[in-house]
């Protein structure tokens, strides 16, 4: 075997690996996004997790996690 059939040989090689991987992250990707529009479809509350959190009308917490990031913005 020659170093130009070796080359070849490696170049077909690297090209399919990279096909493989490409192929894999492609399907990867529509199963996530599938996977998400089926869950937001099932999903009855369709506010973020801050939302959540004011509902629970604890206003206690929501100011003492206030005061935390304000004092860690100010030092920092």
């Amino acid at each position: 075997m020659t170093i130009f059939d070796m080359l070849e040989q490696s170049g077909v090689l690297t090209l399919l690996g990279m096909g493989v991987v490409f192929s894999f992250l492609i399907i990867l990707v529509i199963a996530i996004t599938l996977t998400g529009k089926i869950i937001g479809k099932f999903e009855k509350n369709e506010g973020t997790a801050a939302g959540v959190s004011q509902k629970s009308g604890d206003g206690a917490v929501q100011a003492a996690i206030g005061a935390a990031v304000n004092e860690y913005r100010k030092t920092n």
